[in-house]
């Protein structure tokens, strides 16, 4: 039996129902024909001159190729403008071919060998009618012989010839099969150590022992492992449970389990994190350590209770995916000289700033990495722990807990510290206390929600600091951000509008041509593969301290700074996406800039 929902792998293609609808894609009636020829709708739509159409078909000629296969090669138009003609002209929807749009359960239903004679792949059903991708949807012959192989009722959607012959090898490999996968994968693929889950599984054992529930776990812990996913999003439905990645800081959906699987989903979930399977109306919090293809992994379990049932999402916590190096985070030089001065000093508060899933805890773990020793007494002070350091006390706090933070900082104040880190101040008593800790002797590390490093400064004298503390005890700010890099497979070049460089105040040759990705099969077409931090450093100077104690605006500090050589945020996203490792674009989606 199928773990997926018949309706899952696409919701960018309308459905069998829809034949009788006008086409998103398309001002045309599905399922009627346009007598226009390709070439005079493409000349009609302004993406094609005649000259070029001339050349095409002279090429299109000797090679017997099909003309659309052509004006790809050529470069004349592109493949989401030919498929968009193409749909109209034959009067069915059109789609680009990628794994996520292929229902792994269905795709069998067409043996392989007559998917490739037909050039057709099966990409999903809803109810008795199968949606199936053709190079060719108007030959009734190879759409009557699927309905006839697969006893199912067909609905053609054009894709290009040269997709569907690249996705047939992919899609027919055991491991596109969610159920060969988990079919071939034991129950102690991933290993559940003792010392994080009661290994007594009670009364769930009936619900997910031997069935497909635990295959289908280590399925979902496996899968985002090799993915590189930094979150696990377990979601319930109406229809089917959604499951989500986060990968490059944006979800993505890889599965939709069947609506009935979803209470024991769960409850496996909870029982590996040693979680209350009987409560389901207040959230809880737990942690499971794994053992997966040979590496430990932490997985930081949240469950939250909605109105259709409880959604869980696992941080994944993977040391061989991160690094503790300031000096292999991309901190620019002058940057990096800036931070490693300032985690010279021997007290003061030094602040990392960006949103959440920014890379500060990543940042702060890499400072204390650089300048723990054994001449030094370091303790850290976090909700939850996420990673474990050597020779650093680390002290777990929270609600659950019987320690808040400033209670905690009270305590580690009388244990002879040299470097404190906090987590997060979130409070004002967490603040006053590591503000006066910083006054007395200690180098305090923490973070803080703010748009920019100088923010940091309002924002503590928001929480009821004394400006003039603030000026003795900030010694410096990091604000950051994660772009996403380009993927190598689709580069590609571009001339950004004038008004969009205007728009953030670029200075530099507005003729010059920027990087971005065209989207491909590797990058799951977003065009981006990986990510890389941007950063702006502050270092309080003399002239700074002055004017943070005589409470000066937010403006004249930024202008303050931006004479004595700093940078801004924008700044160094401009720099980055000048040497095409990230596009104009994403830096102002992530960047902050007036």
């Amino acid at each position: 039996m199928s773990l997926l929902s018949p309706s899952s792998p696409a919701t960018a293609l309308p459905s069998a129902t829809t034949r009788q609808r006008p086409a998103k894609l398309s001002a045309a009636v599905p399922g009627r024909q346009s007598s226009v020829p390709l070439g005079e709708r493409l000349i009609e739509a302004g993406v094609l001159t005649s000259d070029e159409l001339s050349a095409a078909l002279s090429q299109h000629s000797r090679k017997n190729a099909k003309l659309g296969e052509t004006l790809l090669e050529l470069g004349f138009v592109d493949e989401a403008t030919l498929l968009r003609v193409l749909g109209q002209q034959c009067g069915v929807p059109a789609v680009r071919l990628r794994d996520g749009l292929v229902d792994p359960a269905v795709v069998r239903l067409l043996p392989r060998n007559k998917a490739q004679q037909l050039c057709a792949l099966v990409m999903f059903r809803v109810h008795d009618t199968l949606t199936v991708a053709m190079a060719d949807p108007r030959n009734l012959r190879h759409t009557d012989e699927i309905e006839r192989l697969t006893g199912l009722r067909v609905a053609p959607a054009l894709a290009l010839r040269t997709a569907i012959e690249t996705s047939i090898p992919r899609c027919y490999e055991d491991d596109f099969s969610v159920d060969a996968i988990s079919a071939d994968m034991s129950p102690d693929a991933v290993e559940v150590q003792s010392d994080a889950v009661d290994i007594d599984l009670g009364d769930i054992e009936s619900l997910a022992d031997g069935s497909p529930i635990i295959n289908l776990v280590n399925f979902i812990i496996v899968n985002a492992l090799r993915q590189k996913a930094s979150d696990i999003h377990v979601e319930p439905g109406h229809r089917c449970t959604t499951v989500r990645l986060r990968v490059d800081g944006q979800l993505r959906e890889v599965l939709r389990p069947r609506r009935d699987f979803h209470a024991a989903l769960i409850s496996r979930l909870k029982v590996m994190a040693k979680l209350d399977i009987a409560e389901h109306r207040t959230p809880q919090d737990g942690r499971i350590h794994v053992l997966v293809e040979g590496r430990e992994i932490d997985l930081r379990v949240s469950t939250l209770p909605t109105i259709l049932g409880e959604k869980v999402v696992m941080r994944v916590l993977d040391r061989k995916n991160v690094t503790f190096n300031l000096d292999e985070l991309g901190v620019p030089a002058p940057l990096l000289q800036s931070t490693k001065k300032m985690l010279s000093r021997p007290h003061g508060l030094i602040l990392v700033t960006g949103p959440t899933g920014s890379g500060k805890t990543t940042t702060l773990y890499s400072a204390l990495e650089l300048i723990k020793s054994v001449h030094r007494n370091i303790v850290t002070v976090e909700d939850p722990v996420e990673y474990q350091l050597e020779q650093i006390n680390q002290v777990p706090v929270g609600a659950s807990k019987a320690m808040s933070f400033p209670a905690a900082l009270r305590s580690i104040l009388r244990q002879d510290p040299d470097v404190i880190m906090i987590g997060e101040i979130r409070d004002a008593e967490t603040a006053a206390v590591a503000i006066q800790a910083a006054l007395t002797g200690h180098l305090v590390l923490s973070t803080l929600h703010t748009n920019d490093s100088l923010s940091a400064v309002t924002r503590l004298a928001d929480m009821g600091v004394e400006p003039f503390k603030i000026a003795a005890a900030l010694a410096g700010v990091v604000a950051q951000r994660l772009v996403r890099t380009i993927c190598p497979h689709c580069k590609t070049t571009h001339y950004p509008d004038a008004e969009l460089l205007a728009m953030i105040g670029y200075t530099g040759d507005t003729r010059r041509p920027f990087t971005r990705g065209e989207g491909c099969r590797v990058c799951y077409d977003t065009g981006f593969q990986g990510r890389i931090g941007i950063y702006e450093v502050l270092s309080v100077d003399r002239e700074l301290r002055q004017m943070i104690g005589h409470r000066a605006e937010l403006d004249t500090l930024r202008e303050c700074h931006l004479r004595a050589g700093g940078t801004l945020l924008m700044d160094e996203g401009i720099r980055m996406a000048e040497s095409g490792r990230t596009s104009l674009e994403e830096v102002i989606r992530v960047a902050h800039f007036d």
